[in-house]
């Protein structure tokens, strides 16, 4: 008689069904037990960390008891809530009773979380989304009637309130959202089980840290299926690739482009796939283009600062494209604060006399930060000191704390929509070039990064002639006086159209300013083809103190705005001449576009 204890298996499910199950929980076991021993030699080699690193325990003690100190307000505002409650429970109630009634509260236009027909079909979710709805609404409204508060801490504490709202949605929980219920009964819980694999999956990606994917991260490959334009690489030093891209035309303008993206991400933004390719199509339409691959850092690079920056990067590059091509002159593009580091190049040149840019395209960048958005909520000196203790330890930031902050500036579309698919509905996330490119983050040596938040956006230096003193050179943006073109996004949550229009109130020299519809990134790949979005241009001729003044002169433009771009930088670059092949020129080619610097990844 055997010793073999029987198989068995779980109740309601077929042998197969439970054998497979078996197997995914000992997989699980098994992977749970690695992350805990791992976390825990973790903690044991670099100490308990701080529990309240950005000081938010202080913020928020300050502001109660500020919104203590009107207890009669408080008390009015608990009973309007109640009163809101008790009608949604009245109209709930004649529903239930086949009445025909209208909402109390609806989800805000482009809001995802409830497109379920069940948030609105059934009654239960109809009544717990309306609820929540109610809560969030009255808790936000709250928060911004309290007296006394400055404005900054006004605006971090709503940020972080906001983050707390988000987080509670019904939408995120498995009991209370509709579509994690049918679809654990559908498959009999197997999607929890898948859930918390691609939960351990990512834990392990992320080496304890939660690395949530927003995308296959193996459907795409930098300079297979993305970052494809022909080209080579034809610079290098420690900080940037310089990549010349291949002729489209048989003939181009005589000056080149140099384009400066930022150093925050990688510049395949800007060549995901050639139908949205800007680079594509910049070369189609006669420019020699040049790119700057900025590498990612490590603990080699952390004594780098901003003058460093300017130095190895857009001035190593023109004098790269002068070698290559045998043009003095070039025009350029600074996208984010890639704009932000041409703009201090510019008034540097300009100070010394350097002409060798004459005309310059800044995308969505900031130079004045007295209103940089929400981005300018992680700018205390308490965040700002957390930031620098986190970079002291290796000489960097982490790619993945930056992409996080990015992350929380949209967090229902770029945190909550993720944990709902991969690990309440254990599904795999949909290949999406745009995201995979979002992933794939960039680290910050230290001591820049520092200089950056400190001079830009804590004390907006930048903006004030002389402010910032670069290589002995004082920096002065009224000094550039070569005309400019200047795109900003109307959603913009990284670099408000607000903010981005004061630059035309400070450069001294023609600036045409353009608005394009959607936001950061589709505000700027928009190719002509896809025929999305619109833009405003206003033909007055003038830029008038505020961008609300300029948009009641404006005039709205179906489709993409790069052929207004186009015919505004032709007639500056010069006439034609004999397409440039890369590597043919003055410099030789050392690689093939896009380079060996941009496929350094941090996390898989």
């Amino acid at each position: 008689m055997s010793d073999t204890p029987a198989p068995t298996t779980v109740p309601g499910l077929s042998s197969a069904e439970s054998d497979k199950m078996q197997a995914a929980f000992k997989d699980i076991a098994e992977r749970s037990q690695k992350l805990l021993q791992e976390f825990a030699d973790r903690y044991t080699s670099q100490g308990p960390q701080p529990v309240d690193p950005l000081n938010l325990t202080r913020t928020f003690t300050d502001f109660t008891a500020k919104m203590m100190a009107d207890p009669n307000r408080l008390v009015q505002a608990q009973m309007e809530l109640w009163q809101q409650y008790m009608k949604l429970w009245q109209v709930t109630a004649q529903r239930m009773m086949g009445q025909k009634v209208e909402p109390l509260a609806e989800p805000a236009k482009g809001d995802k979380r409830f497109n379920d027909p069940a948030w609105k079909d059934e009654v239960a979710f109809d009544y717990l989304k309306q609820s929540y709805l109610l809560t969030a609404r009255w808790l936000q409204g709250t928060i911004k009637e309290v007296e006394g508060v400055d404005d900054k801490t006004a605006k971090k504490v709503d940020f972080y309130t906001r983050q707390f709202i988000d987080a509670m949605s019904p939408s995120n929980f498995a009991l209370t959202n509709p579509q994690v219920v049918k679809a654990t009964v559908e498959s009999k819980g197997e999607n929890l089980i898948k859930g918390l694999q691609n939960l351990l999956t990512d834990l392990e990606r992320g080496k304890g840290q939660l690395a949530i994917r927003q995308t296959d991260m193996n459907a795409f490959k930098v300079g297979e299926n993305v970052a494809t334009s022909p080209g080579k690489v034809v610079f290098q030093n420690e900080l940037i690739q310089l990549i010349q891209y291949a002729p489209a035309t048989a003939e181009v303008y005589t000056m080149p482009l140099l384009i400066v993206p930022p150093w925050i991400n990688k510049f395949y933004i800007l060549d995901l796939k050639p139908e949205n390719s800007f680079i594509k199509w910049a070369t189609e339409q006669g420019y020699t283009v040049f790119v700057i691959s900025w590498v990612n850092p490590d603990e080699r690079l952390t004594g780098l600062v901003f003058e460093d920056y300017m130095r190895l990067g857009p001035l190593a590059a023109l004098d790269a494209v002068e070698k290559a091509t045998g043009q003095r002159r070039v025009s350029a593009i600074g996208y984010c604060i890639g704009g932000t580091l041409m703009a201090a190049t510019l008034a540097y040149m300009a100070a010394r006399g350097d002409d060798r840019i004459a005309a310059c395209t800044f995308f969505t960048a900031q130079v004045d930060f007295t209103e940089p958005g929400e981005l300018g909520i992680f700018i205390d000196e308490e965040q700002l000191a957390s930031i620098e203790e986190m970079m002291s330890k290796k000489g960097y930031l982490d790619a993945s704390k930056m992409a996080t902050t990015f992350n929380l500036l949209r967090a229902n579309d770029l945190i909550w929509s993720f944990v709902v698919n991969n690990y309440l509905l254990g599904k795999d996330p949909f290949p999406f070039d745009l995201l995979f490119w979002n992933a794939d983050a960039t680290r910050m040596p230290a001591a820049m990064h520092s200089y950056y938040l400190r001079n830009m956006y804590q004390n907006n230096l930048l903006s004030r002639p002389g402010g910032l003193v670069i290589d002995n050179v004082p920096i002065d943006l009224r000094k550039i006086a070569i005309p400019v073109y200047i795109q900003a996004g109307k959603e913009d949550h990284i670099a408000p159209a607000r903010s981005v229009y004061k630059a035309t109130q400070i450069f001294s020299g023609p600036a045409r300013f353009m608005l394009a519809g959607s936001g950061h990134i589709a505000g700027v790949v928009n190719p002509p083809r896809a025929k999305k979005y619109q833009h405003w241009l206003n033909e007055t001729g003038k830029n008038p103190p505020t961008l609300a003044e300029w948009q009641a002169g404006a005039q709205e433009h179906p489709g993409s705005w790069w052929n207004d771009w186009d015919r505004w930088l032709s007639e500056k670059s010069g006439p034609k001449v004999p397409a440039r092949v890369p590597g043919n020129g003055g410099l030789p080619a050392i690689e093939d576009a896009p380079g060996s610097y941009v496929k350094v990844r941090v996390v898989e």
